[in-house]
């Protein structure tokens, strides 16, 4: 008796059409020019974009590019979007929502501008420190001259540029006063898109090794740290094929899953892992929406899921 009404009960809540725990993708197309894109899943493997693939929300800072859109939801609900603004710009975008429909004015944050020879500022992720009650806003940032042993030749974007990636970050808890921008991760090669999740007691970081000579390694490594600010601990070697970027982690029941854009592939790709440590792939699994790039993945309710339907 007792499991046919467990049953029956989650009948009754499919038929209300009631996702039991819905996920959202947000990323960018093309070169990031028309803004912000969203799709939907209930199982982290299938996702369907929202509003017919089309845009939510247009760039208008910056060199009004929305490439790598990081959100994250505060603890009063607010949702806050970081992104890269443009390919060589010094500062990154920053809005904020409360159901992903509805959009604040955009912020320019020049964050890299009190650094003369600072060249960039790529895939900005945001974080909430819970115990320390405050924002981080880390990105990767070039800034000619410094950390030379690692400087090479760079292809990305409309021109080539010496590149020596590190991770930088700026906290705060109002987006109203912001601290010094601070290296967040430095561990002796090209680093970029980095991105944060609390696992158990520990911080984990995601980047990307950029190393391009002498030979192109372009795959994800892991770091750790007691606390969200750091220190970070050495990376471990890599968990992903090479020639990815742009990763993003969920965890969906005891998996961790971490998606990466195969971008030379032209293809969202990922692996799943209970412990961080072994490693199963699930590309083949995997169906994302045309076109997509990176971004993050995030859970929502089924309020904010719906609202975006009805969008």
């Amino acid at each position: 008796m007792r499991w046919t009404v467990v049953v029956a009960a989650a009948v009754a809540v499919l038929a209300q059409g009631v996702v039991a725990q819905p996920y959202l993708f947000s990323y960018f197309k093309g070169n990031g020019e028309d803004g912000l894109h969203l799709a939907w899943s209930t199982d982290g493997l299938t996702w369907t974009a929202l509003k017919g693939g089309q845009s939510f929300l247009t760039p208008q800072v910056g060199t009004r590019l929305m490439r790598d859109p990081c959100i994250c939801e505060g603890p009063d609900g607010m949702f806050h979007m970081v992104w890269t603004s443009g390919w060589w710009d010094k500062g990154i975008g920053l809005a904020h929502s409360k159901d992903l429909v509805h959009w604040s004015a955009q912020t320019w944050l020049e964050v890299m501008a009190h650094e003369p020879n600072a060249v960039n500022c790529w895939a900005p992720e945001i974080y909430y420190d819970a115990p320390a009650q405050k924002y981080l806003i880390f990105w990767s940032t070039t800034i000619a001259g410094r950390f030379p042993a690692t400087e090479e030749s760079g292809n990305a974007g409309p021109d080539s540029r010496k590149l020596n990636h590190r991770v930088y970050y700026v906290a705060t808890s109002d987006f109203a006063t912001y601290t010094d921008t601070k290296l967040f991760f430095e561990d002796g090669f090209n680093v970029i898109d980095a991105t944060l999740i609390k696992d158990g007691e520990k911080y984990v970081l995601f980047v990307k090794d950029e190393t391009q000579r002498p030979v192109a390694k372009k795959n994800i490594r892991i770091a750790t740290a007691q606390k969200a600010e750091g220190p970070y601990g050495h990376a471990s070697e890599p968990f992903s094929p090479d020639w990815v970027e742009g990763p993003t982690a969920l965890k969906i029941g005891p998996y961790w899953y971490v998606y990466y854009d195969a971008y030379t592939r032209h293809r969202m790709e990922g692996a799943r892992s209970k412990d961080l440590v072994h490693w199963n792939p699930i590309t083949e699994e995997l169906s994302f929406p045309d076109g997509v790039r990176h971004g993050t993945a995030f859970r929502v309710s089924n309020e904010i899921l719906a609202g975006l339907k009805e969008k």
